[in-house]
């Protein structure tokens, strides 16, 4: 979608002309910015949404990626972002985003309407381990690999080599789990 369609509270209406736009059925809400009711949404819409939100020089990562990546109609609402540049800002504090430290591989990042977000393979792999570590909802998770239905061998194919990372174990279990019973719901 061209970018004269989305539309940011303040550029060019503001938040209440385009909410009472929103209530007379003229625009919709994406993320943080909402576009005309009848073009259709994708990944880059989603994206571009949040680009605002995002820390410099980092990538939009694990319920926030999976959100761009179709596995939920709803955005988090908290977003993540993950540092894919070698150096490090020197603070960053919101309540909007939790900022990852660790940097990412320049395989795992990939740019979606021009804004940094991690592969799928790449948001699949930290919200699993995410899961197996510290437990908590796996709609994030399953609504991906639902989105994206060769995801699962390839996140199969990617965990089963790994032998030393924390929660390893928990995550092979969890992903056995959680492919069985999307075999039965597929049949």
């Amino acid at each position: 979608m061209h970018s004269a369609l989305f539309y940011r509270p303040g550029q060019p209406l503001s938040l209440p002309e385009l909410s009472a736009a929103r209530l007379d059925g003229h625009v919709i809400e994406v993320g943080e910015g909402f576009m005309p009711v009848d073009t259709v949404e994708s990944a880059a819409d989603r994206a571009v949404s949040i680009a605002d939100l995002l820390p410099p020089r980092t990538a939009a990562s694990g319920h926030s990626a999976a959100w761009v990546h179709g596995a939920s109609d709803q955005p988090p609402r908290v977003h993540h972002a993950t540092r894919i540049n070698r150096s490090r800002p020197r603070t960053y504090s919101s309540t909007r985003i939790v900022y990852h430290e660790h940097r990412l591989d320049a395989d795992d990042v990939q740019l979606i309407g021009g804004v940094a977000v991690t592969t799928p393979l790449c948001t699949a792999t930290t919200l699993l381990f995410e899961l197996a570590c510290t437990g908590g909802d796996d709609r994030w998770l399953r609504g991906l690999l639902s989105a994206l239905p060769r995801l699962d061998g390839e996140l199969r194919a990617h965990v089963e080599p790994i032998t030393r990372r924390p929660g390893i174990r928990a995550a092979k279990q969890l992903l056995a789990r959680m492919l069985a019973d999307q075999e039965v719901v597929t049949r």
